[in-house]
């Protein structure tokens, strides 16, 4: 098993309810090794703000950078990247949490499979704690694959930069960056592995940046045009008869594995 140091990249913004179980989750890990790198997003919720001195005082692991304006999630997770130390970069926004074991087991996973993007299944869970749901991971993707939907949670991604000889950082988009880095990482390495288990719980906000689902469709499109040289046009054909048939059969298999898991749950 490795002992490589893990660069855990955190934005957070007004997320005062939620961050302290945040920051618990990696706290808890079983994989010591690891920084926490937490950008605030220049967050105006004061409980968000003493939670994160709180916390930046108690573990000297856990290091904080707070913007003077709000330039969002994307530019927040850069500006953490910037200071990473570690050879695998990892995600987690400061209203999701991780499993105990998650490090451990994709590091272990990713040394036997040596891929250089590892991801997870994760559950749903809404702002009251009640599970809503699973997204059940593909046990691997392509960059065709990939590029035909996002399929990889950014809450449970890690990444080698050892392997991928380099830091990668999120494209300058405000929303939509987290798919485009991952189509830039397949672009390299052209597959990436998964562990089809749950290793994480993502939070589901309704003011959160994600939750408008039309607002994303422009950006959808420009992840086409920046990443993959597009012209406008061509980029809406592909969105349109490419993207969206392929979302909505993967919203629809997300149904189907929720009703099963909260059967099961039941």
């Amino acid at each position: 098993m490795t002992d490589a140091l893990v660069s855990i990249i955190m934005p957070t913004y007004n997320a005062g309810r939620f961050i302290a179980d945040s920051i618990e989750s990696i706290l808890a890990q079983t994989y010591p090794h690891w920084e926490l790198l937490i950008t605030d997003d220049h967050s105006t919720d004061p409980l968000t703000l003493d939670t994160l001195r709180r916390y930046e005082k108690q573990d000297g692991r856990i290091n904080v950078v707070y913007l003077t304006e709000n330039r969002g999630p994307g530019y927040s997770r850069n500006k953490s990247i910037e200071r990473a130390a570690g050879r695998y970069i990892a995600f987690c926004d400061g209203d999701d949490c991780w499993m105990p074991d998650k490090l451990e087991r994709q590091l272990a996973y990713m040394e036997e499979q040596q891929c250089a993007l590892c991801y997870a299944s994760y559950i749903l869970r809404d702002e009251n704690d009640t599970d809503r749901g699973i997204v059940i991971a593909p046990k691997q993707i392509t960059l065709r694959q990939l590029k035909h939907d996002n399929k990889v949670g950014c809450l449970t991604a890690v990444y080698d930069t050892k392997r991928l000889g380099q830091k990668y950082f999120m494209p300058a988009l405000r929303k939509r960056q987290d798919w485009a880095l991952f189509l830039n990482i397949l672009k390299q390495c052209g597959t990436a592995c998964a562990i089809t288990d749950p290793l994480a719980y993502y939070r589901i906000r309704q003011q959160s940046v994600s939750s408008n689902k039309l607002g994303l469709i422009k950006y959808n499109v420009l992840v086409y045009q920046k990443v993959f040289g597009y012209s406008p046009l061509k980029a809406r054909l592909y969105f349109t008869f490419i993207f969206l048939p392929t979302h909505f059969w993967k919203l629809l298999r997300r149904q189907i594995d929720s009703w099963r898991f909260l059967r099961k749950k039941k």
